[in-house]
C-alpha cells in the first residue's frame, strides 16, 4: 500500500492537523507538569527515592488501570466529546498543584496525579481510536509517526523548557501552564467535526443502541480478542516486556539527573533531569520521523520481521552501555541513540498493529495494550525506587537494558513462520 508523506498528510487533511495541534500543546503542558511536580515532590520529601516512586506510580497505574474501561467508553460514545471533556477536566486539577507547599500537603500532588491520568487515559484512548479514521489507511503510518513524534518532541522540548522554568520563575508557572494548555487542545478538538471520528459502520452501530452489547460484554470482547488473535497478543506480549525493563527509566533519569550528576558534576537537579529526558525525547523524535523512510524500504525488502526483532535487542544494549562511563553527556548521548532505534520500531510496529484491528473494535484493544503496558511500567517504576537503596543508578541502568532487549527476542519466537507479520 502506497503510503502518504508527512508533508502530504498534514497539507491535505485538515481535521487531522487540528488533532496534532491540540496534542503538541498539550504535551508540552503536560512535561512542564511533569517536571515541575517530579522536582516538588523531591523538594517537599527532601529527596525521598520512594516519594518520588509513589509519584510515578500515581502517574502511570491508574492510566494502566482505566484504559480498558476508558477503551470501551470511546467504542461506544462520541469520542470528539470524550475528548473535549478530559480536556476541560485536566485543565482544572492541574491547577491543584498550587496547593502544595509542605511535606504534609503530599497527598494533593499524588491525588491530582492520580485524577490527571485516569482523565488522560480516556483522551488517549479516544484519540488513538479517532487517528486511523481521521488520516485514512493510506495516512496511517505518517499520521502515527506524527502523533508520537510530537510527543516525543515535546518530552524533549517540553521537560527541557520545564527544567529551565523550574530553575528560573518556580513550579507554580509550570502548572499553570499545563492548565492553559488543556483548554487550548480542547479547542482543536471542538473544530474537528462528529462524522469525521467514526467510520459509517461504527456510526451505524452506535446510532442504533438495541444492537449495542452490554458494557461490560463488549470489555471482555476486546479482553478474548486481545489473548486470542495472534499479532495481537504477540505486540502486547513485546510492549509488556519492554516496560520491565523500560519502566526504570523514571528512577534512572531521576537519581542520575537530580542527585548522582547533581552531586558529582554540579548540575541543577531539575535542569539534569529535563535535558535527559529531553534526550530520551529528541531521540524518539528523530527515530519516529525517520520511520516513513525505512519503513518504505522494509516493504521493498519484506524486512520488517527482522527489523523489529534487532532493533528491540540493539536499543536496549545501548542503553545498558551508557551507564558504563559516569559522564552526564555520554550517558545522554546514548539515550538518544537507543531512543532513536526504539522510535523506529515502534513506528513500524504500531502501524502494522493498528491496521490489522477493524475500527469497532480499536478503541478497546488499543487501550488493553497501553494498560498493560502501563501497569507493568508503573509497578517496576516503584520497585526500582526500592532498589535504589541496595544499588546504584548505574547498575539499575544495565539491568534495564538487558531486559528491555528480552522484547525483541519474544519477536522473533512469536512471529518466526509469519514473516507477513500477522
Amino acid at each position: 500500500m502506497q503510503s502518504l508523506t508527512y508533508g502530504e498528510l498534514i497539507r491535505g487533511n485538515r481535521n487531522f492537523r487540528k488533532l496534532l495541534a491540540g496534542q503538541f500543546i498539550s504535551e508540552l503542558g503536560n512535561w512542564f507538569n511533569f517536571i515541575a511536580g517530579l522536582g516538588l515532590v523531591r523538594l517537599v520529601s527532601d529527596a525521598s527515592p520512594m516519594a518520588a516512586g509513589l509519584f510515578f506510580l500515581a502517574r502511570l497505574l491508574p492510566f494502566a488501570i482505566a484504559s480498558p474501561i476508558a477503551g470501551t467508553f470511546v467504542d461506544r460514545f462520541s469520542r470528539r466529546t470524550v475528548m473535549l471533556a478530559t480536556d476541560l477536566i485536566r485543565a482544572a486539577i492541574a491547577l491543584s498543584f498550587l496547593f502544595v507547599n509542605d511535606p504534609d500537603d503530599l497527598w494533593i500532588a499524588y491525588l491530582a496525579t492520580v485524577l490527571l491520568h485516569v482523565s488522560g487515559a480516556f483522551f488517549d484512548g479516544a484519540k488513538n481510536a479517532v487517528t486511523p479514521n481521521l488520516t485514512g489507511k493510506e495516512g496511517l503510518l505518517a499520521g502515527t509517526a506524527l502523533m508520537f513524534t510530537s510527543r516525543f518532541v515535546l518530552m524533549a522540548v517540553g521537560s527541557a523548557l520545564g527544567g529551565v522554568a523550574a530553575y528560573a520563575v518556580g513550579y507554580q508557572a509550570a502548572f499553570i501552564i499545563n492548565a492553559i494548555s488543556f483548554v487550548v487542545s480542547a479547542y482543536t478538538v471542538w473544530l474537528i467535526p462528529e462524522e469525521a471520528t467514526r467510520d459509517d459502520e461504527t456510526a451505524v452501530r452506535m446510532a442504533d443502541k438495541t444492537k449495542r452489547e452490554p458494557f461490560w460484554t463488549e470489555l471482555k470482547e476486546g479482553v478474548v480478542y486481545s489473548v486470542t488473535n495472534h499479532f495481537a497478543l504477540t505486540i502486547l506480549l513485546i510492549n509488556v516486556i519492554w516496560a520491565v525493563g523500560g519502566g526504570a527509566i523514571n528512577v534512572i533519569f531521576e537519581r542520575l539527573g537530580g542527585v548522582y550528576f547533581a552531586e558529582t558534576q554540579q548540575w541543577n537537579p531539575d535542569l539534569a533531569v529535563g535535558l535527559l529526558w529531553a534526550a530520551a525525547g529528541l531521540g524518539l523524535s528523530v527515530g519516529m520521523l525517520l520511520a516513513h523512510r525505512v519503513s518504505r524500504w522494509l516493504d521493498i525488502r519484506e524486512g520488517q520481521y527482522e527489523f523489529i526483532g534487532w532493533s528491540l535487542i540493539i536499543h536496549g544494549i545501548l542503553f545498558s552501555v551508557g551507564a558504563l562511563y559516569p559522564s552526564f553527556w555520554f550517558f545522554s548521548f546514548f539515550v538518544f541513540i537507543s531512543r532513536a532505534i526504539v522510535g523506529i520500531e515502534y513506528a513500524v510496529h504500531e502501524t502494522m498493529f493498528q491496521r490489522s484491528l477493524p475500527d469497532k473494535i480499536r478503541g478497546r484493544i488499543s487501550t488493553l495494550d497501553r494498560g498493560a503496558e502501563l501497569t507493568v511500567f508503573g509497578l517496576v517504576s516503584y520497585a526500582a525506587s526500592g532498589l535504589m537503596f541496595v544499588m546504584t543508578p548505574q547498575t539499575l541502568t544495565i539491568i534495564s537494558g538487558v531486559l528491555s532487549a528480552m522484547a525483541g527476542v519474544v519477536w522473533f519466537i512469536r512471529q518466526r513462520g509469519r514473516r507477513d507479520g500477522l
